[in-house]
């Protein structure tokens, strides 16, 4: 179905998975929209298969057509590969629209480029929004966080869009709520969606939400394989692990999708499936920008680094293998002689508080770098709100995400989630059992990256006094670089003439 009548509320440019469901989550909300797709026959295709959504789907062969079938001010979200194909849409879509228009780019763009954009695009008199979308192809089907950054009255103009299609949760409990059936409006709770900030402030909330799903991840891989390895735990007995796990503070998506893979058996061989998967992880980027910005900006985030290193050294497969016939590690096989079955549960029980304890300082390092960004590009982030939106939709949505929220709205200026009462108690009590595996992990030669950064990341945070008082030293003795004295106010930097220390010290 083609038209011309300016008739359609918003418009959906890029009909690949993603933007299928979303534009069908939107029409589903009772919005009328208009899409496109560079193919004019998957365009076509879609629109003849889903003929009876409640707000309607108009079907637009070329970018004309879908500018003139859309309502003033026009609303259009970009839904195509980040980088130069989302440039190449703006670069055609710009010349045919009016002041005032607003183009919404969905895609996982980075913050940068967001911020060029909406920079370039308001010199022609358009609005442009970055919206980061998390949820994968379900979300966007069913119920998406969305994660908003651009002019607040552009925002205003999306906002009963956004807040109809996100994602909802229960404002008290903080669980996702459900429609009755898929795709059904959900009556009440709180929409997954917020303003974030001006220019690429959602792209970047988004980014750091990706790092922090890299951590997550990775954590619960390492989890997985100790219960595997120290534990002889089968992979189905792992799934019933995390399922009783996800029942209580562990409770998240990516524990519950975890049972449910744990619990696959390969169709072809019979096999468990996970058995059957390679052990070379990819990656879209996201976690890499995230640990680069941490380091640009000097924040430390070494449990998101770790985590996009461990996929690094996944990818190398073959060097892997031979090396594993070469390098020795400890002289008995873990797997050979799993801890004896009398001290299963409290080893499981120790593999558990390290996982909660380690996604705690994930969580604390994404938040302290969104931190550092407010001072890096003026931007005021409500990172209570912040928690809030991904209580749902989300690929990291959990229940941990309400003692979040609940912590930044009780202190908003909180300097670090580690010092929140709630998250301090809660590694108090369970730190005992975290140092255990990570130090069993370490004794028995099996990799728990993570868990060992993020217990140095607490033990580093919690100390007074670091060693780089030492290290400061040897960089003033072999590059002059000076030196401030515990016995002088912050800012007064010292030197020693090295060749001669005995001299008295000067001041820099």
């Amino acid at each position: 179905m083609t038209t011309n009548h300016q008739d359609a509320e918003i418009g959906l440019i890029g009909l690949a998975v993603m933007g299928q469901n979303l534009a069908l989550n939107i029409a589903d909300h009772g919005f009328r929209i208009a899409v496109y797709n560079r193919t004019t026959e998957k365009m076509q295709a879609f629109v003849d298969s889903h003929p009876d959504t409640p707000g309607g789907l108009v079907g637009c062969a070329t970018l004309d057509a879908l500018v003139q079938s859309l309502r003033r001010p026009r609303k259009i979200i970009i839904l195509v590969k980040a980088g130069g194909g989302t440039d190449a849409v703006i670069d055609q879509l710009a010349p045919l629209l009016e002041a005032d228009d607003i183009l919404i780019d969905g895609g996982n763009a980075k913050w940068t480029e967001t911020i060029a954009r909406e920079q370039r695009l308001a010199a022609r008199g358009l609005r442009f929004i970055g919206s980061g979308v998390s949820g994968g192809e379900e979300g966007a089907r069913f119920g998406p966080s969305l994660m908003p950054g651009g002019r607040e009255d552009a925002w205003q103009a999306l906002e009963p869009i956004w807040n109809a299609i996100a994602a909802k949760v229960d404002p008290d409990t903080g669980k996702p709520l459900l429609g009755a059936k898929p795709g059904q409006p959900i009556e009440g709770g709180e929409p997954c969606t917020a303003y974030i900030g001006p220019d690429g402030a959602g792209h970047y909330v988004k980014m750091v939400h990706n790092g922090i799903e890299y951590g997550d991840m990775q954590m619960i891989c390492e989890a997985y394989d100790l219960m595997r390895r120290l534990v002889g735990l089968s992979p189905a007995e792992i799934g019933q692990t995390f399922a009783r796990w996800n029942e209580g503070v562990l409770d998240s998506y990516l524990i519950e999708i975890t049972a449910e893979v744990l619990a696959q058996v390969d169709p072809v061989t019979g096999q468990p499936f996970v058995d059957v998967v390679l052990d070379t992880a990819g990656q879209k980027g996201t976690g890499k920008w995230t640990s680069i910005n941490a380091l640009d900006m000097g924040v430390p985030a070494p449990t998101i680094a770790e985590a996009v290193f461990a996929r690094c050294v996944s990818a190398i497969k073959e060097e892997r293998v031979a090396a594993a016939k070469r390098l020795a590690g400890p002289r008995s096989d873990p797997a050979s002689a799993p801890v004896p079955e009398e001290e299963r549960e409290a080893m499981l029980e120790a593999i558990h508080d390290a996982l909660y304890c380690a996604k705690i300082c994930s969580y604390a390092q994404g938040f302290q770098l969104m931190r550092a960004a407010q001072s890096e590009y003026g931007w005021t982030l409500d990172f209570a709100e912040i928690a809030r939106i991904w209580r749902g939709g989300c690929i990291i949505r959990a229940a941990f995400l309400q003692k979040i929220t609940e912590a930044y709205r009780r202190e908003p200026e909180l300097a670090n989630l580690l010092l929140d009462p709630y998250f301090t108690e809660a590694i108090d009590r369970a730190q005992t059992n975290w140092r255990q595996v990570v130090a069993l992990a370490a004794v028995r030669g099996v990799p728990a990256p993570s868990f060992a950064a993020s217990l140095a990341y607490y033990d580093s945070y919690r100390c007074a006094r670091l060693p780089q008082n030492l290290l400061q030293a040897q960089r003033d003795y072999f590059g002059a670089h000076s030196y401030e004295r515990v016995d002088q106010p912050r800012g007064r930097f010292f030197h020693i003439d090295w060749p001669d220390p005995e001299r008295p010290q000067q001041e820099a």
